[in-house]
């Protein structure tokens, strides 16, 4: 493998089970994604982006099977892994923030304790390190009074907040690869903007890469390198952004840009 290439997907196939048999949602998915790149994932509801996320982290429901291809991280057959070192590699190498916040935190459980024993987990650091270093990350995302933060559970804070301290927990373990899956639909657009910038920094400083799905378009062009459009379980078009933007090739991503209000064709 490349050096600079942290995650390979080569001709990946997933089905899953329905009453009326197996339906194919996933068909010869194949990417690379380099070393603090932005890979962009675009595609209408029920296009296979989410099921491809998961299956990367593999997280796919029992009904769902991987039926040919391959993941590699690091060179690493991520298919070929145990349960145990797939939750090893989640929490460090493989980090993940998912579109809705309130369900990553336990209510009962404050941020700090979210925090820290995610960090004491894996890697070996003493309380007050963990403590520390969780303070920085929620500065960094731009969350005002970290040490006040720590103390407060998820439900004393709002939607915002809580995806900006998920995002602050997924890049204090400085991960190879980010999949941020809608990371700003709780967040108005000031704050949006303000968070794409500081996830963009973070990545650029830890040399992170990220694959980010969203269905904005405007958050695509204005994060990612490369973008990719899938529709119904495939890859129909691949291209730097600049160049998607101005000459879409495929019609599915004409129809994708012309559908979206602000963004037109040149």
């Amino acid at each position: 493998m490349d050096k600079h290439i942290v995650l390979s997907v080569d001709h990946l196939h997933i089905s899953v089970s329905t009453p009326h048999g197996m339906k194919k949602i996933v068909n010869d998915v194949s990417f690379r994604l380099n070393r603090g790149e932005v890979l962009g994932l675009v595609g209408a509801s029920g296009s296979g982006k989410t099921m491809t996320c998961l299956a990367i982290m593999g997280l796919l429901q029992e009904s769902a099977i991987i039926e040919e291809g391959s993941i590699l991280l690091e060179g690493k057959n991520l298919l070929q892994a145990t349960p145990a070192q797939m939750r090893s590699i989640r929490g460090g190498r493989l980090a993940v923030v998912m579109q809705n916040p309130m369900s990553a935190f336990n209510p009962t459980v404050t941020i700090g304790s979210h925090f820290m024993e995610t960090l004491r987990a894996q890697r070996s650091l003493s309380r007050a390190e963990a403590r520390e270093l969780a303070e920085t990350y929620l500065g960094k995302t731009g969350l005002p009074r970290p040490a006040e933060i720590m103390k407060q559970y998820p439900f004393q804070l709002s939607g915002g907040m809580l995806q900006r301290a998920m995002i602050a927990i997924a890049m204090s373990l400085q991960p190879a690869v980010l999949i941020a899956d809608e990371p700003t639909t709780a967040l108005d657009t000031v704050h949006q903007m303000r968070l794409l910038e500081q996830m963009r920094r973070l990545c650029e400083e830890q040399e992170t890469a990220m694959l980010l799905v969203s269905h904005d378009l405007g958050v695509i062009a204005y994060m990612a390198d490369e973008v990719m459009v899938m529709q119904e379980g495939s890859i129909v078009e691949k291209a730097p952004v600049a160049r998607l933007f101005d000459r879409p090739e495929h019609p599915y991503t004409r129809m994708l840009l012309e559908a979206r209000p602000g963004i037109g064709l040149v």
